[in-house]
């Protein structure tokens, strides 16, 4: 069953297509939702709520459009609503096969930011949403999304300069 058939299905109320999508797209969604909190709990809850909208939403998806921004915009306005009410947990080290330092330095520099800066440069850049796509998520103009995308660079390589300064200094002593 291919994804617009899926959705076609759950707008006339078939639960078992939308577990088509769930099965689909989960682990993104999970992946996508753990770099925005790090944490699995939040992440897992994150899911829940963006898996529970779209489900209530789906006679809003306008056919033809593809999924997975659809879900992924879902994920963002729950991680909006979410980060007011709970602190975000940091982004937890590396697991002990990854191989790429340089993804430890990433998880690192990401968790150093705002939870509102984390999230934005997530779903652009790791969830490939657009700027258009953000906007409509986010609830915000485009060049306000281009603004915070910007800053949040900013942050983000101001973190990563300031981890290889501090990596330089520790290797030197």
């Amino acid at each position: 069953m291919t994804d617009q058939q899926a959705v076609l299905r759950c707008q006339d109320g078939d639960r078992e297509a939308f577990h088509h999508l769930v099965e689909r797209y989960q682990d993104l969604l999970y992946r996508t939702a753990m770099l925005m909190t790090g944490s699995r709990a939040l992440a897992e809850e994150l899911v829940q709520g963006a898996l529970r909208s779209a489900w209530r939403g789906i006679h809003g998806f306008q056919h033809g459009c593809p999924v997975k921004p659809w879900l992924m915009r879902h994920l963002a306005r729950e991680g909006v609503s979410q980060s007011g009410r709970r602190p975000t947990a940091s982004i937890p080290p590396a697991e002990s096969g990854e191989a790429h330092p340089e993804r430890q330095e990433m998880r690192l520099a990401l968790a150093g930011l705002e939870p509102d800066q984390r999230h934005i440069l997530v779903l652009h850049y790791f969830a490939d949403l657009t700027v258009p796509q953000l906007a409509k998520a986010l609830d915000a103009r485009e060049d306000s999304v281009n603004t915070r995308l910007g800053r949040a660079l900013g942050h983000l390589r101001e973190r990563l300069e300031a981890q290889g300064a501090q990596e330089v200094a520790n290797d030197g002593s």
